[in-house]
């Protein structure tokens, strides 16, 4: 009877020995382990922080490199304990191809996102067109774009969408040129015409003044004689400064006798009288 107590005692010395080991060993580098990840994770998002990147992507990578590192521990530790992690991983990687396919658009739209995120095409208060709409940025998420159209409309556009076609951002220079057609009589005076836009343009405060506006005749067409006027201004002022200057010429070319003819078509009736 002693004897099978201590042969048992002699067992149970040696299972301790060797597997209290493993066990020992198993939670030092999950200890350890997840305390180096959240190290890393840290430094990522502190690098990230640093070079100015959106606060959206420093969250999610900070928290995917974690996740990642952690997993990595755990099977480190699994396969201390001499548990074969090689199935494991097959199973992992199995649902993660699963998972991938079955969310193929939303991950396109996240690898889109952060693509603009990192190389910032546009950014929040910027008009632009893209994704087949146009409207003012009100937010940018990893997923999907937020637009302001001019008539308050919200619209949603998923960012696989947005940088998948041409985007034309109105705001990214600072300034923009301010095209306008101006027609006038072919029995109007071209050089009055052309004193009166000059006086508009270099009257109004919103034109740049190191940009020099270009105002010629353009064109001589069926019913008038085209005035092509191009001026400089601050992006914020275009619409304002485009409705305001229209609106003066019509009325100074009132006031000034030129006028602006309609659309017209002169037609010669020729009478043949029978011999």
């Amino acid at each position: 009877m002693e004897k099978d107590v201590s042969d048992l005692m002699a067992k149970v010395y040696e299972l301790l020995t060797v597997y209290g080991l493993r066990v020992i060993g198993a939670i030092v580098i999950f200890v350890v382990g997840r305390w180096v990840a959240k190290i890393v994770a840290k430094v990522i998002r502190r690098v990230m922080t640093k070079s100015k990147t959106d606060e959206t992507l420093v969250s999610f990578v900070g928290n995917l490199s974690y996740i990642a590192l952690l997993a990595f521990v755990i099977i480190a530790a699994l396969n201390r304990l001499g548990i074969q992690t090689a199935s494991f991983i097959a199973v992992l990687g199995a649902a993660g191809l699963a998972i991938g396919l079955a969310l193929q658009g939303s991950l396109g739209n996240f690898a889109a996102g952060v693509l603009m995120i990192i190389f910032k095409p546009f950014k929040v208060g910027d008009f632009i067109e893209g994704g087949g709409t146009a409207g003012t940025v009100e937010e940018i998420q990893i997923f999907t774009t937020q637009l302001k159209t001019p008539d308050n409309k919200t619209i949603i556009v998923p960012n696989a969408k947005m940088t998948g076609d041409n985007i034309t951002n109105y705001n990214a220079k600072g300034t923009r040129r301010v095209d306008f057609v101006f027609g006038i009589g072919y029995d109007d005076d071209i050089d009055k015409a052309r004193g009166i836009i000059k006086d508009i343009i270099d009257q109004d405060e919103r034109v740049l003044k190191d940009q020099e506006p270009v105002i010629a005749v353009s064109e001589l067409a069926d019913s008038s004689v085209n005035f092509t006027v191009r001026a400089w201004t601050s992006a914020g002022d275009y619409w304002p400064f485009y409705f305001d200057t229209t609106e003066k010429v019509k009325k100074q070319f009132d006031d000034q006798g030129i006028s602006i003819p309609y659309p017209q078509r002169d037609i010669h009736v020729y009478e043949h009288k029978d011999g």
